[in-house]
């Protein structure tokens, strides 16, 4: 599945809004989803292959393999 195993981010949904003559016009559905790389990384002590969304890469979560 589309998850982030650091931070448990999955996709989520809204609306997608057509915006005609200065007022909202139609709603669509729509789904946002994660930025997630595969990464090599160090996992209770030994490297792991795991999802981890660009957000966690980032900030440090994740120490790399």
């Amino acid at each position: 599945m589309a998850k982030c195993e650091i931070c448990e981010r999955s996709i989520a949904h809204g609306n997608k809004i057509s915006i005609a003559r200065s007022h909202v016009s139609r709603r669509t559905s729509r789904t946002f989803r994660t930025n997630l790389r595969r990464v090599k990384a160090i996992v209770n002590g030994c490297p792991k292959t795991i999802n981890v969304c660009t957000k966690c890469l980032r900030s440090g979560k994740v120490t790399r393999a």
